[in-house]
């Protein structure tokens, strides 16, 4: 898988390293057909240059940087999800097949469009793609199976010494009894003795 992988990122990010390129050269190429997009984006999301060349052009620098570094193998998921970020509105700005009234014309813009929605596809698996390591979302519902299992166990395990404490105490106040239980019984044998060791004086005095 490795070698797969580093051989499928790079034809993936390399419609958007060249393509990204040429829009960062020549954003006027493609201004045109972005204004219906530009515009309404610019109102409303922040940072998105309200000129729609510069809007272009920056979209094409994100396109290049984050295919550059997609086939370098380098932050691989986070570039795959800045490309399909930046292929949503190309997408949308360039290939509006339904606005199209031409049947020759509008059937190529939606080859296009599905041919993009294809790699947004792929973009997506490759943002999602772990290469065989536990994800970030396994990794914390596996620390919290993991300390919730230690707190039962470790709550079993007091409960376990709790109920093996108290039986050791009531062994041991057992053997105290005992032990006293026989103390009381060398005492009574003892006065038992010093009796009859004076009966006998006694009667040797007689």
């Amino acid at each position: 898988m490795t070698v797969l992988r580093a051989a499928a990122r790079p034809m993936l990010a390399s419609i958007f390293v060249i393509q990204g390129f040429d829009t960062m050269l020549h954003p006027e190429r493609v201004a045109p057909r972005a204004e219906p997009v530009v515009a309404p984006l610019a109102e409303r999301v922040p940072g998105i240059p309200a000129r729609t060349e510069d809007a272009v052009r920056l979209n094409g620098a994100v396109q290049f940087t984050a295919g550059s570094l997609l086939a370098l193998g380098i932050l691989p998921r986070l570039s795959a999800l800045a490309i399909a970020a930046t292929l949503v509105p190309t997408t949308v700005a360039g290939h509006r097949f339904w606005e199209v009234e031409d049947e020759k014309e509008r059937a190529q813009q939606r080859i296009h469009f599905l041919k993009n929605l294809a790699i947004f596809g792929g973009l997506l698996i490759a943002a999602a793609d772990t290469a065989g390591r536990p994800s970030l979302a396994w990794r914390s519902r596996y620390a919290v199976r993991s300390a919730r299992r230690d707190v039962a166990l470790a709550t079993r395990a007091a409960r376990v010494s709790g109920r093996a404490g108290a039986r050791a105490a009531r062994v041991s106040a057992r053997a105290g009894r005992a032990r006293a239980r026989a103390g009381r019984t060398r005492a009574r044998a003892g006065r038992t003795r010093a009796r009859a060791g004076r009966v006998s004086g006694r009667r040797q005095a007689r």
